[in-house]
């Protein structure tokens, strides 16, 4: 796809939109109230940082977190109108001054060296209108997002939002299309809503991106496979294309193998407010599944002399050696990963699972633009060979029934260390960190 191509909301409107051949009467409403639902999701969130080189070694913080969202039906007709809400609560258990900056709650900058105590609570409510007709769905306002070029991080105490429009068309079985534009973020971890940043690249104060725009397809309809296709606009900073493919094989009825690949290009546009980019990020992957053991094994290549970069807390970086705290993508980085997963349904515990893995990179910081001040604080003069590895340890335990079934608890792990010459990509690349997650979703109707 050229870099000159350009998203425009007819474009958008195209791509997600497609013939249909159902009638109106073949297609009976559901009822505004008939169709609706409400779930409220608890969630309890411990981190604990110790970051060896910055001598921040106690940053942590405990909140609890409460999401609760509504989702209307469709009022009858040909065309159908809707309502989505939603309200959410952070609060503060434990988090003072000197322990703050885990991420999980508001930063509040005490001084330019020193974090003061986050905020005891804070909290947003958002709505999106949505309409649809046969299979095609429009909703504007606060939306939750998730696919591989913009997706709302849902990592932290409470999920991210973006405020926009989407388009979703699902009239093919097995087939989704879809587009949008966002101009605005909801963070993790504040109230308010701000423009469109990236996680990697320094954007200076006057300069931000006015919208994100995205189109894409997502095809399930083919027993064992997956594949998907998207391209994003992040209005003068980058056009990003993204494809991946997924297969499963049965060998029989203990036995499966899952190859699959991902990749992003990533191309500078406009005023390039980022500066120069021209990013191709990949990784294989090949998964063994045996009854309730699996083992994966991946690789992971990013081409560019800037770092594989993606929307400021997001989830959208669909990379199999993204871990829980290092992406291995910094500029023309080589990774690999070996993974081993268990499910102790097998010594007769449903529900308990647990995953094993270890991830190593080494990079080349030597080639990074000195003149990019955008991405230049990755280079290093005698990083040719900057290597870091990685361990994360996830266990995770989901009630299966009585009065918490779907509670669960999820204990997460990671130790992170940085080897000859990575100093210079992370001031604090010699890590640990802790996260103690309990999820509790309720459908109150």
């Amino acid at each position: 796809m050229p870099s000159a191509f350009r998203f425009t909301p007819l474009f958008l409107a195209l791509s997600a939109t497609i013939p249909c051949t159902a009638q109106a009467d073949e297609d009976p409403a559901e009822g505004f109230i008939e169709g609706s639902s409400l779930n409220l999701h608890l969630r309890n969130a411990y981190f604990n940082r110790d970051n060896h080189n910055t001598g921040k070694h106690d940053m942590r913080e405990w909140g609890q977190g409460a999401v609760l969202r509504f989702e209307s039906g469709y009022t009858p007709g040909t065309v159908g109108f809707g309502l989505d809400a939603h309200a959410m609560l952070g609060l503060k258990l434990d988090g003072g001054g000197g322990h703050a900056g885990s991420s999980i709650l508001p930063i509040h900058q005490k001084n330019e060296d020193e974090l003061g105590a986050a905020p005891h609570s804070f909290s947003t409510a958002g709505a999106a209108l949505k309409i649809k007709a046969f299979d095609t769905e429009l909703k504007a306002g606060d939306l939750f997002l998730t696919n591989p070029v913009i997706a709302g991080g849902e990592t932290r105490m409470l999920p991210q939002t973006f405020r926009g429009f989407s388009l979703t068309n699902t009239s093919v079985d097995g087939l989704l299309l879809e587009g949008g534009q966002v101009s605005f973020t909801k963070p993790y971890n504040q109230s308010g809503h701000r423009r469109i940043d990236t996680f990697y690249g320094l954007l200076d104060d006057n300069a931000k991106s006015k919208h994100l725009n995205w189109a894409g397809l997502s095809w399930s309809g083919t027993e064992n496979i997956t594949a998907n296709l998207y391209a994003s606009e992040l209005k003068d900073i980058w056009n990003q294309y993204y494809a991946d493919f997924d297969y499963t094989y049965v060998v029989n009825d203990r036995v499966s193998l899952n190859p699959g690949v991902h990749f992003y290009h990533t191309q500078d546009t406009g005023q390039a407010l980022l500066g120069k980019i021209d990013n191709n990020t990949y990784s294989v992957h090949f998964t063994v599944n045996a009854g309730y053991h699996s083992v994966t094994a991946a690789y992971q290549r990013v081409n560019g002399d800037t770092p594989f970069d993606y929307i400021n807390q997001g989830d959208s970086v669909y990379l199999d050696n993204s871990r829980m705290y290092s992406d291995f993508n910094a500029p023309n980085e080589r990774s690999w990963k070996l993974q081993y997963d268990y499910n102790f349904a097998g010594l007769g515990i449903p529900g308990l699972t647990s995953s094993l893995s270890y991830s190593r990179g080494e990079a080349d910081l030597s080639k990074v633009d000195q003149d990019n001040q955008h991405y230049n604080y990755y280079y290093n003069a005698n990083g040719k060979n900057a290597t870091h590895w990685e361990r994360d340890l996830d266990v995770k335990y989901v009630f299966q029934e009585g009065e918490l079934k779907d509670l669960s608890v999820q204990l997460r792990y990671a130790t992170h260390r940085g080897g000859q010459g990575y100093w210079a990509a992370d001031a604090s690349k010699d890590n640990d960190e802790l996260r103690v997650i309990v999820d509790y979703p309720l459908n109150i109707f």
